[in-house]
């Protein structure tokens, strides 16, 4: 089996819809968007300074090598992220509506989107046929500092606060089974404030 076959196995089993030379491309993309290469840890700071981090056990040395770099995963959700969500016009099929429909809708908060090469939107948002019940009340709730990869995992990771059948649920699944919108709308408004 080759490398390509490989990612392309990974990838079909995770129900991304694209092959691996154009996953790779998504990847080299989100690497220069959101994790630009970086110095020494230590250029940071003053020598004062790193006196001070190194004496209370801060490791400032640059990564060794066999070490994961810290920017993978953020890349490679980055570009899982990008690749799950819809297009304008395949929400808009997805919806049954004009292109321009799901336009104006972005426009008014009624969905949520990022502009990339043209609009992409999370795939949570919708269900096999529509919006997730309750979706307005949750994105009027989302912080605006918030990026979309927080909110996706955020709505897609079981909530302790969110039980069905005695099981913490993902805000998804809560809204799927049709729980109060608005239990969803205080959680979420809390992302990024300390616990």
């Amino acid at each position: 089996m080759t490398a390509a076959t490989g990612l392309e196995s990974v990838l079909a089993e995770a129900g991304l819809r694209v092959d691996a030379r154009e996953f790779l491309r998504l990847v080299a993309d989100a690497a220069r968007r959101i994790a630009p290469m970086h110095g020494s840890p230590s250029d940071y700071f003053t020598e004062e300074q790193r006196k001070v981090l190194t004496d209370v056990g801060l490791d400032l040395r640059d990564a060794q090598e066999g070490e994961l770099d810290p920017r993978a995963r953020s890349v490679a959700a980055a570009a899982a992220f990008a690749e799950t969500s819809y297009s304008v016009s395949e929400a808009a099929q997805l919806l049954g509506v004009d292109a321009s429909r799901i336009r104006h809708r972005l426009k008014d908060g009624k969905l949520l989107g990022w502009k990339d090469h043209g609009w992409r939107l999370p795939a949570w948002q919708f269900t096999e046929h529509g919006t997730l019940p309750g979706l307005d009340v949750v994105l009027r709730s989302i912080p605006d500092d918030q990026p979309q990869l927080v909110v996706a995992a955020f709505m897609n990771t079981p909530q302790a606060d969110l039980e069905l059948n005695g099981k913490p649920v993902s805000p998804r699944a809560w809204l799927l089974a049709h729980g109060d919108p608005q239990r969803v709308a205080d959680l979420i408004a809390t992302l990024g404030t300390a616990a």
